[in-house]
Formats: C-alpha cells, structure tokens, sequence
C-alpha cells in the first residue's frame, strides 16, 4: 500500500497502527493496550475584564491539579504571539489570561513564572510583546520574559520521526522550568485546519534556527512537525484562550469570533479536541488531531471526562473558508 499516496506516511502509519517504540514521549499506551480518558475542563469568561485567576484556580483544580504539585515550581507559559495589527486583539493570547494564568499558578505556591515566546511571523518578539500590550502587564506585575527565538539552545533527539529532521534544536529555558503550559488562541488556520495548544508550541522553536515564519517546519509538514515538537517539549498543561477567537483565514488575517469560553487540561490533544468542538470542528477531521489520537492522547469524546460546561451550552461555530483546503469538511455534521 502506498501510504504517501494516500497522504500519510509510514511513520504515520505505524501511529495509526498504534505500534509506536515505547518510551517516546511518555506514551503509556499501545496497541492492544486499554487507552486512558483525558479530563479537560470548560468555563465561561465573558469577557477580559472577569477574574480569570479565580477560573484558572478552578480549573486547575477539577483536573486535579493540588497545590503540592504546583508548590515550589518553576512555570513557563507560553503565549500565542504571533503578529500585531493594530485593534485586531484577536490574533495573540490576551494580556488578561496570561496576568490570571500567572496570579493562579503563584497562588498555588510556585516558585516563579515567566512568559516565553518566539514570535512566528515578526523577527522582533520584543516589539509584538510591546505591540500587543503584553509587555506593560509583565512589567506591572514583575514577571520575567525569555525572547525563544534567540535564546542559548539545546539538542534533543526526534524519536517520533515524523519529519525529515534527525533532532530538534530547542531554547535552553525550556530545560530550566519545571512546567510548561501552553496558553494558546483559539483560532481556526489556514494550513492545519485550527491552531490550538498544540501548534501553539511552533513558538518554542527558535527563529534563528528555523528562520521566520519558522521556515524549515512548513518545509518538513506543519502537521508533521506539530507532532514531533509535541513529543519531544511534553508541555504539562494547556489554556485555550477562547474569550474571543478567530474564525476564517486564521491564523491572522480571520475574523474576531466571541466564544468567551476558557478551556484548560493537561493533555494537549484532548483540550484541542474539546476546543474544536466548542468551535463546531470535527478533531477527528483534523489530520493532526487524528494521528496525536492514536498515541499522544484522547481526541474522541467518549474519552474525554468533560469538567465545567458542557460543550454544547458553548458551541459557537467558527467560520469556515471554501477556498482554504485545510478546512473543507471540518463542520460537525
């Protein structure tokens, strides 16, 4: 069988397949193997202006997330800063959900936050932190930011595979936190269908490795490179901005979309399924979504333990583009 043919590789195959060498990743399940249910937990935040310290409080702690395992650590969040136009607040993460995203993990006793990013389109992560306003909330509050594209760098091998890359060239800061939470937009993309959690984490990638927009990813497969950076970073928790997002031809050119949702879980998978069903997309059609399914973590519903609303009281369908292929045949039918 042609697998390449078909669009999906070998190594995609053997995923699909669930036949994957133990140990990548912290995978505890394969073929065979019962899988195990993911929680992820949605809240309704109107607007900015709500206190989302006391949302991120709660949702870490009906995922199960206790002060004890929080204590004493060091956080990175890393925030979706993509570009900056001005008056389109739809594009990047919101000031407001990293301040309360911060406030709630120091509440729970860690060590200290800091904010990192590697801007994906601008070569200059210093002016869209300025641009954006996330800059002057970081200075109020005295946290410390770490500009990804250029820091000191490390090397781990790419066990996954799924593209050409032999290892995978990460910013050193990544090595010197305890968790990583990835605090995406919820948008929808005009190459990989959404841009959630996951693809959240092409910003941990340093530019002047893999140039701008992050060049050598989108040469060996964006799908394809979401997956292998996600196997080897294993970021610990996730907060999808939803407050509002963007529909069409995200991820920055869209429309501002007013889900004023939250939603939040520790495995990245299953928090960017629910997302895309509050967003009425199938993650299953998500071709990305579908292979990290199959050994990265639950995408399918019945295997996802909902917390907070239930996704249909927040349902709000994203718009969809006929002439962006990545999104044809995405709507939950």
């Amino acid at each position: 069988m042609n697998h390449e043919k078909d669009g999906i590789t070998r190594r995609e195959f053997i995923l699909e397949a669930g036949v994957l060498v133990a140990g990548v990743s912290g995978v505890s399940w394969m073929f065979g193997h019962e899988r195990p249910k993911a929680e992820t937990f949605i809240a309704k935040v109107d607007s900015y202006g709500a206190d989302i310290a006391s949302v991120v409080r709660r949702g870490l702690a009906e995922i199960g997330v206790h002060p004890e395992e929080v204590r004493g650590k060091r956080i990175l969040l890393k925030p979706n800063m993509v570009e900056v136009r001005r008056g389109a607040e739809h594009i990047n993460t919101h000031p407001a959900v990293i301040r309360g995203a911060a406030e709630a993990f120091l509440s729970l006793g860690a060590k200290g936050v800091m904010v990192g990013e590697g801007a994906g389109h601008s070569r200059d992560s210093i002016y869209v932190l300025e641009e954006s306003g996330l800059a002057e909330t970081l200075r109020e509050d005295r946290i410390p930011f770490v500009d990804l594209n250029n820091d000191s760098l490390f090397i781990l091998p790419n066990r996954t595979g799924l593209t050409r890359l032999k290892s995978l060239i990460l910013p050193v800061s990544l090595k010197e936190v305890d968790w990583i939470v990835s605090v995406a937009k919820m948008k929808t993309h005009h190459w990989a269908g959404v841009t959630l959690s996951m693809k959240n984490l092409f910003g941990v990638m340093p530019g002047a490795v893999y140039g701008w927009p992050k060049n050598v990813l989108h040469q060996n497969g964006i799908e394809r490179s979401i997956l292998d950076i996600n196997a080897a970073v294993k970021p610990h928790f996730a907060i999808v901005d939803g407050i509002i997002g963007m529909e069409g031809d995200g991820p920055i050119m869209g429309d501002p979309k007013h889900a004023g949702v939250l939603v939040m879980g520790r495995n990245l998978p299953s928090v960017d399924a629910t997302s895309a069903r509050i967003m009425g997309i199938e993650p299953q059609r998500v071709h990305y979504l579908h292979v990290a399914s199959k050994w990265l973590g639950p995408v399918a519903e019945n295997a996802i333990i909902q917390k907070g609303e239930n996704i249909a009281a927040v349902r709000q369908n994203f718009a969809l583009m006929d002439n962006i292929a990545a999104q044809k045949g995405l709507r939950i039918t």
